[in-house]
């Protein structure tokens, strides 16, 4: 059971090409499963029965797990299984009637406009680290991007000409094109100018250090967390808040649940509905006004 698992996690990491935090997640998901099934004796694949996972689940939550972490568990799980069952290894899904404890849907908090202002126009340009620090965070909140994309950025993503930028999603290795704000290409130009004047021009990554190595995930997070705290920012800043301001800002202006979809790179409209808050009264009088069945006749 131990290597037909460990056949799993090699094929998502190498034929799939999901990122590492999402191989890492369904590594440790389902060796929680096969723990679970070594110590119930349960010894192979095939012979777990959606009993077995029910049981596991009630085990997990008197652990103490909550049900976000246990759906997540299960989802999981029904990957790993069609994995099996189009490998030919078993001939059911034994997690496909099982059913996860409900969650509460928890909004994302964000950043509103007067914040985002004070933080991007507050941050000085004049340093090295200001200027990329600044340019970052232009392109977080005019592209929403997810920091794992903007930390893989390469010099040769940015198409100043067209105004966009091009990422490369975790999920699959899709590419995505965005449009950029003019403040984020203003930004990023003088971003690059800083990099000329020290004398790092051949670097490929977008955002260095000054070694010029490429700026890690956790070093962006800890200069964004940075610069809220000194601008006296109320809430923590970190790169989702960004991305999530940056949706939340789009969708009230705009209305156009689509567009922001297609932005945020979602594959699911109800994942942007979610992560956007919706207002759903909004939405109910733009289908009103819109919709030719929902308009009131004239008498």
């Amino acid at each position: 059971m131990q290597s037909t698992l460990q056949q799993f996690i090699d094929y998502l990491a190498q034929q799939r090409r999901v990122s590492t935090h999402t191989v890492n997640n369904y590594q440790r998901d389902c060796q929680q499963l096969l723990d679970f099934c070594n110590q119930q004796h349960i010894s192979s694949w095939q012979a777990v029965k959606p009993a077995d996972l029910r049981q596991f689940i009630a085990h997990l939550h008197r652990k103490g797990l909550g049900a976000r972490t246990i759906h997540r568990m299960l989802s999981a799980i029904r990957s790993f299984y069609r994995y099996l069952i189009r490998e030919a290894l078993v001939d059911h899904n034994p997690a496909q009637s099982v059913q996860a404890p409900k969650t509460e849907k928890r909004l994302p908090k964000t950043l509103d406009v007067d914040q985002m202002k004070a933080l991007l126009d507050l941050t000085p340009s004049d340093t090295f680290v200001a200027c990329r620090d600044r340019a970052m965070m232009e392109l977080f909140y005019s592209s929403g991007l997810r920091l794992a994309e903007l930390a893989a950025l390469d010099m040769r993503d940015i198409d100043f000409g067209q105004q966009l930028v091009q990422v490369k999603e975790g999920k699959g290795g899709k590419d995505r094109l965005l449009p950029m704000g003019g403040k984020a290409i203003e930004a990023i130009k003088a971003w690059l100018d800083k990099r000329e004047q020290q004398g790092l021009i051949m670097p490929t990554p977008l955002f260095i250090t000054q070694q010029g190595r490429r700026l890690g995930v956790r070093s962006i997070q800890q200069r964004l967390a940075f610069w809220g705290k000194k601008h006296g920012l109320s809430q923590h800043v970190h790169p989702h808040r960004l991305r999530h301001a940056f949706a939340s800002h789009m969708l009230e202006s705009s209305g156009d649940l689509r567009a922001v979809q297609e932005l945020l790179g979602h594959a699911d409209i109800s994942t942007t509905q979610i992560y956007t808050h919706v207002d759903f009264q909004h939405l109910a009088k733009v289908y009103d006004s819109a919709h030719p069945r929902a308009k009131k006749r004239k008498l």
